[in-house]
């Protein structure tokens, strides 16, 4: 387990990060993501925002204060989610609660009165549950199907976290999402394992749309953890490149000290292959301009 002296500050948090969204907002041409930490990122596209799987609470550091699996934090929460009164649609892409979290999720329902969610359909009633809110609200999706809200196209992949694990109906209770926007496709796999047919599964669901950016996780899977595993990095890399994709951004990593990895393989093994990457730092912009 790694040992913190401080907490690892974002790179733009709070006044500052509101800031640089509001900022990039009447750039028409380019879209743009901030990495929030953990698997949680901001995409901003025409002036509309999407939240993907965002953490933004010490929900899960309080409950596990007195287990024998303390969730210490590694960096600092960038932003309150109550001051993200603007955001068009979230997901949650499982039901972990650092992809599902009450402590987020319930002010960023407060403050933005038209919000969507996107939700594995398996999971719909747990949401509710969890959330207090009508088992109508949230847009249902399974592998291979499809829903637009705000200007962005979800389509599901059934994503492995480490089994693929379905409800009575055949729904997939962790998926993957495939977001399409204007010209720009991105992809972001939720907590997942690589199994076999994957890449060739999302390329099918791509429809001939080259992948612009893969955010994958690089935590891996270690079983002295005693929690489900994700890619690691080297597979991240290679997982990025079978399927193509133009950039592919780390994540899930510095959150927790007993759940976490350096990118330094990740990083080596993209430069080994020629897998374009950009690793980010918590709070920091990307820009699709960086494709052109």
């Amino acid at each position: 387990m790694i040992e913190l002296t401080s907490l690892i500050k974002p790179a733009l948090s709070d006044d500052a990060l509101l800031a640089d969204i509001k900022a990039a907002s009447g750039d028409t041409e380019h879209w743009r993501l901030w990495w929030l930490g953990q698997s949680g990122f901001l995409v901003q596209w025409r002036n509309k925002r999407l939240l993907i799987d965002p953490y933004l609470s010490d929900s899960l550091t309080k409950k596990y204060a007195a287990t024998d699996k303390p969730h210490i934090r590694m960096t600092e929460i960038p932003i309150d989610p109550a001051r993200l009164d603007f955001i068009d649609v979230v997901t949650s892409s499982h039901n972990h609660t650092d992809h599902l979290d009450h402590e987020t999720l319930w002010p960023l329902i407060t403050g933005n009165p038209s919000l969507r969610m996107i939700i594995p359909e398996a999971n719909r009633a747990f949401v509710a549950d969890r959330l207090k809110t009508d088992p109508g609200w949230p847009i249902g999706l399974n592998d291979g199907t499809s829903a637009s809200a705000a200007g962005f196209t979800f389509t599901g992949i059934a994503a492995a976290h480490e089994t693929l694990e379905t409800d009575e109906h055949g729904n997939y209770r962790c998926l993957g999402y495939l977001i399409g926007f204007g010209e720009w496709t991105v992809f972001h796999p939720g907590d997942c394992i690589p199994y076999d047919g994957m890449a060739e599964r999302l390329l099918e669901l791509a429809g001939g749309r080259r992948i612009d950016v893969a955010l994958m996780p690089i935590n891996g899977r270690l079983p002295e953890r005693r929690v489900t595993g994700n890619f690691w990095g080297r597979e991240s890399a290679r997982f990025a490149k079978a399927i193509n994709a133009r950039v592919v951004i780390p994540m899930h990593y510095e959150m927790f000290t007993f759940n976490t990895e350096t990118p330094e393989e990740f990083v080596a093994s993209c430069e080994e292959i020629g897998q374009p990457y950009y690793a980010l730092h918590c709070g920091k912009r990307w820009s699709s301009s960086r494709l052109a």
